[in-house]
C-alpha cells in the first residue's frame, strides 16, 4: 500500500512525488563547525507517534505542505 498525501492544489498524490524538509535543530553546545554540520546532517528526531511534517511537491505544483503524520502506521491524519 502506497502512502499519498493531499495536495489542495493537485489532490491526492503518491509521496514518491514530495520531498520531506526537516529544518534541524543544534544544540547551542556544539561549537564547533564541523561538528554543528555532522549533527544537522545526521542528527535527526525519530518521534514515534503524531508528528508534523513539512513536504515540497517538487514534481506537481511546487508548493509546501505541512501535514500531520502517525509515523507508527504511516497514516495522514490531516494537513
Amino acid at each position: 500500500m502506497s502512502v499519498r498525501l493531499h495536495c489542495p492544489n493537485c489532490g491526492d498524490r503518491p509521496l514518491e512525488e514530495f520531498l520531506h524538509g526537516e529544518i534541524p535543530t543544534v544544540p547551542s553546545t556544539i561549537e564547533d563547525p564541523d561538528a554543528r554540520d555532522l549533527d544537522r546532517a545526521f542528527m535527526h528526531s525519530n518521534i514515534e507517534g503524531l508528528t508534523t511534517e513539512r513536504w515540497f511537491h517538487a514534481f506537481g505544483c511546487r508548493r509546501w505542505l505541512t501535514v500531520v503524520r502517525d509515523t507508527r502506521t504511516d497514516e495522514v491524519r490531516g494537513s
